[in-house]
């Protein structure tokens, strides 16, 4: 008796070990509706062109449209015996239509259709992912606006080194995350041509209509080179890498949410809505959100290392071995979303701690950049000159356990005889950010400006 999938070829029935290891069904059952989508453009082309009668071509529309409202339903039963997604449609609609169903597949290839449901399927994806990072930067940027005058420490090393603003910093993020919609949006341009009719590797025969094809998909144009077109899977490498990237912003934000709220740093607090407790220590609240967005970036970086490693080695066309393109794309772009809602949930509940944050940022002698600035503007020093007083008089107020507004205007003078008392009015974190009115710097005046800017811009993409 054949094979019932491959017929006349095979005449025994494959191991079940082979079945196992051969099966797609139970990931790929995901590109249900991309599948049958490009096949009621398939047949609708084939109707067209005279390949099928209209008659068969409407039946076999009617036959697929019923089984999307099956696997819709709940109600469809997906078969490993039939090992993907492409070959339970057909079987099905073959129960439905009859011996006819099998014209359905003429002028195609599994090969160029799991192509094409890939790239439908990383399409869809692709839109979703930027809706949430466009709400994600709305999240930070009206965030930034209701702090654009609140003084917090910024770091280099993690060590003080300059006062700047909440809102200058959460506004970083939105710049981060608008490099990653670029990304996406590039990766998105370049997928857009459509795989359809390049059949196993060679093209086809029949006198079918690419254009029309790519045209009822939504594609730009027919992918032009039939054997690139079922071996590429650059357009998932590119996405995992966009995703990779985000995944690495979304991560520094929760590294930083996790210190933030910390005792030892305590600059702000998240609510119970996105902490845990500990089954033994009564007093703690955990930042488990946080910590599993920074966890989950590590998955989706494996999972774009892992498909490199897949394809370095493949020669042209398809083999076997690009079914592992799936599951782990699959997994790193829902984790990606899932860490997306996670921040964009944190971004809305964390209350910083506003006393906490300006007395941190005026530790470490963070003003001392000022002071420099200020003997170069105010003396005309040379700036290695400034640098070297400025240096001198933080290592005498750390000796004295004092900060450098504390310092007499005589004790600063013994350093630098040209100081004046002026040398004061730079040393305070209020006027240090006042006066960081360079572009993009973290004056308040500059931070309500680029919040008001995104936020505009934010609400004209949604």
């Amino acid at each position: 008796m054949s094979n019932k999938m491959w017929g006349g070829r095979f005449s025994s029935a494959p191991d079940a070990i082979m079945e196992e290891i051969n099966a797609s069904i139970g990931f790929d059952y995901r590109f249900a509706s991309q599948d049958i989508k490009g096949s009621l453009a398939h047949v609708s082309m084939l109707a067209q062109t005279g390949i099928v009668t209209p008659e068969t071509a409407k039946s076999i529309a009617q036959g697929l449209s019923q089984i999307l409202a099956e696997i819709e339903a709940g109600s469809f039963t997906f078969s490993r015996a039939l090992e993907d997604i492409h070959m339970n449609v057909e079987s099905r609609l073959a129960e439905i239509v009859g011996p006819e169903a099998g014209r359905l597949h003429t002028a195609r290839s599994r090969n160029d259709q799991v192509a094409l449901d890939f790239r439908l399927w990383i399409r869809d994806t692709i839109d979703q992912l930027d809706r949430q990072i466009l709400d994600l930067q709305h999240a930070f940027a009206e965030k930034a606006l209701a702090h654009a005058a609140t003084i917090m420490p910024g770091f280099t090393h993690l060590q003080s080194a300059q006062p700047v603003t909440l809102g200058h910093h959460l506004l970083a993020y939105v710049e981060m995350l608008g490099r990653d919609r670029s990304r996406f949006q590039d990766a998105r341009r370049r997928l857009n041509e459509c795989p359809l009719g390049s059949a196993a590797l060679a093209g086809t025969s029949f006198p079918i209509d690419r254009h029309m094809t790519a045209k009822a998909l939504g594609f730009d144009r027919p992918t032009a080179n039939s054997l690139d077109s079922v071996s590429d899977r650059d357009f998932v490498l590119e996405t995992l890498s966009a995703a990779a990237i985000t995944a690495v912003h979304l991560s520094r934000f929760a590294e930083e949410i996790v210190l933030w709220v910390t005792p030892q740093f305590g600059f702000a607090k998240l609510s119970d809505r996105f902490t845990t407790g500990s089954s033994i220590m009564p007093q703690k609240r955990n930042p488990d959100a946080a910590e599993l967005v920074r966890g989950k970036s590590g998955r989706i970086i494996g999972s774009l290392t892992g498909l490199l490693i897949v394809m370095k080695g493949l020669p042209l066309a398809y083999s076997k071995d690009m079914q592992e393109d799936k599951e782990g794309t699959f997994d790193a772009l829902q984790s990606l979303s899932l860490c997306l809602a996670a921040i964009n949930g944190m971004v809305l509940d964390i209350q910083p701690d506003l006393k906490r944050l300006k007395a941190s940022a005026g530790s470490g002698y963070a003003t001392a950049t000022d002071l420099a600035d200020w003997l170069v503007k105010a003396l005309k020093l040379p700036f290695r000159r400034a640098h070297h007083v400025t240096g001198e008089l933080v290592g005498l107020a750390a000796q004295r356990g004092i900060g450098l507004e504390k310092l007499s205007l005589e004790e600063m003078q013994k350093v630098e005889p040209g100081i004046t008392k002026d040398v004061f009015s730079v040393l305070g974190v209020d006027k240090s950010v006042r006066s960081r009115t360079s572009y993009g710097g973290t004056a308040p005046a500059n931070v309500k400006s680029q919040a008001k800017a995104w936020l505009k811009k934010l609400d004209r993409l949604k």
